[in-house]
């Protein structure tokens, strides 16, 4: 049987950890939640903040904070290493829930290593007032890290759906996606 995967694509604090998490409780069978933070904290605590795995650069954008972020060599591997992982995990027959900040170039990748799957792209999307407000409620994340991302993580990427998390709770969500994929 071929595996499904939902991957759920939107800027920090949109909501994609929730929505996967709704997503596993009402889905006809399994599915494996992956995070992209899972892979990120591999990495050593030393390249959290460098320019070898993942730099941040706080710069104003508007006259509020944004942050860029760089990916270095080891940083990139990692991302890399982590969509040919999720690509290994439905190979051997995993339903996923696939939880990324991608931008377009990474989507490509993703079509690519998935093409053998039945593979869903969910945008999950949100104003920006709102992300930020998300992001300042959390202790784990930098001020701005919303503001660099949102335009740049939707930009170019065609989605099978969208769903709105300012709009619907993430069951909400959950329930679209499951609806509209058959999971």
């Amino acid at each position: 049987m071929t595996a499904k995967i939902a991957l759920l694509n939107g800027v920090g604090s949109a909501g994609k950890s929730s929505i996967a998490r709704a997503l596993q409780t009402i889905t006809a069978t399994p599915f494996l939640h992956v995070e992209m933070d899972a892979f990120i904290d591999m990495l050593p605590e030393a390249l959290q903040d460098h320019a070898d795995g993942f730099s941040f650069e706080t710069v104003l954008e508007d006259g509020k904070p944004s942050v860029v972020i760089r990916s270095g060599p080891v940083g990139a591997r990692a991302m890399r290493g982590m969509r040919h992982a999720i690509a290994a995990m439905a190979g051997q027959g995993n339903n996923l829930i696939v939880d990324d900040v991608i931008f377009s170039d990474g989507i490509a990748e993703y079509r690519e290593l998935l093409s053998a799957f039945d593979l869903h792209v969910v945008g999950v999307m949100a104003p920006l007032e709102v992300l930020e407000a998300r992001e300042a409620a959390r202790a784990d994340r930098l001020p701005g890290l919303a503001r660099w991302q949102y335009h740049r993580v939707h930009k170019g990427v065609d989605y099978d759906l969208e769903v709105d998390t300012s709009q619907l709770t993430p069951l909400e969500c959950a329930r679209r996606i499951q609806k509209k994929f058959g999971l």
